[in-house]
């Protein structure tokens, strides 16, 4: 009699019962996600050693060896390659195509400096070379000296934090590119940095093409006054700048070709294209 009444209240127990039914489970179920979840794992880590995103480099750069000796055969190679590049600039060729054209002139600063003055000088200079500041810059300037940009080219061995340009690099660049501008809207061409304010918006990544893009704000007597930009060939704003210079009295005193030659001089314009492989003007088209 006992036993009915316990065995009715324990198969009540089971029928009211919350809890899920005891089920077995198979290991291989989680087999498959795993596999996945590890292929995943794997894909991404060679994609990311092969092509790692530039803030990956940023926290852990790669090593890179020094800059090279500039008159190696390697250097030179480097070196044309380099200028080859830069000629070919997507940003560059669309600016020489632009319908206003012909209101811009090309000048390359320091490409004409004199040798005794060049080995005193840090850009031409001490920071000139393959792996720093290989190539002079390339100067895209208005004739009416309102507006200019310039293209450099910046070396891995010109970095404060390793694989990121130096801001001070960037600095004296900016004044260089700036004090053009400002120095030719100068009653006698010569002037010097009286203020320069600048905002750092992004690490500049090194190994690539930077463009400064100046602009003249105001000009009276012996004063002038730019703002520009650094730029990536992406368009990214790394740096921003305001300058004002000032023409020194004794500016008469410091005149020289070698100030113009520094700075670049404008090229002269041609009427007939020049062929630069054999240095002459193309054969006139037959009839």
């Amino acid at each position: 009699m006992s036993s009915n009444i316990l065995r009715r209240i324990l198969t009540n127990a089971r029928v009211f019962s919350t809890g899920p039914p005891p089920t077995t489970r198979s290991a291989y179920r989680y087999l498959r996600p795993l596999a996945l979840g590890g292929s995943v794992a794997i894909t991404g880590y060679t994609l990311g050693a092969f092509y790692p995103h530039p803030y990956v480099t940023f926290i852990s750069p790669r090593p890179a060896p020094a800059p090279p000796n500039p008159d190696s055969p390697q250097s030179i190679i480097y070196t044309a390659t380099l200028e080859q590049t830069l000629q070919t600039l997507p940003l560059l060729t669309s600016h020489r195509a632009q319908p206003d054209a012909h209101e811009w002139y090309e000048s390359r600063p320091y490409a004409d400096y004199p040798e005794q003055l060049r080995v005193n000088s840090l850009t031409a200079g001490a920071l000139h070379g393959p792996g720093k500041l290989a190539l002079p810059p390339l100067v895209r300037a208005r004739k009416d000296e309102s507006e200019a940009l310039v293209i450099v080219h910046v070396g891995r061995g010109v970095c404060g934090h390793d694989g990121i340009i130096h801001g001070g690099l960037l600095a004296t660049i900016l004044d260089e590119s700036l004090a053009r501008t400002a120095i030719i809207n100068l009653p006698e061409k010569i002037g010097v940095t009286a203020n320069l304010s600048i905002n750092y918006r992004a690490p500049t990544f090194a190994d690539q093409f930077i463009v400064v893009r100046i602009s003249l704000v105001d000009k009276a007597g012996r004063k002038s006054k730019v703002a520009g930009k650094v730029e990536d060939l992406k368009g990214n704003v790394l740096v921003e700048a305001h300058a004002t210079f000032v023409q020194p009295k004794y500016a008469h005193l410091l005149k020289s070709k070698a100030v113009q030659q520094m700075m670049g001089d404008p090229e002269p314009a041609r009427s007939t294209p020049v062929l630069l492989s054999e240095g002459m003007p193309p054969p006139p088209s037959k009839a």
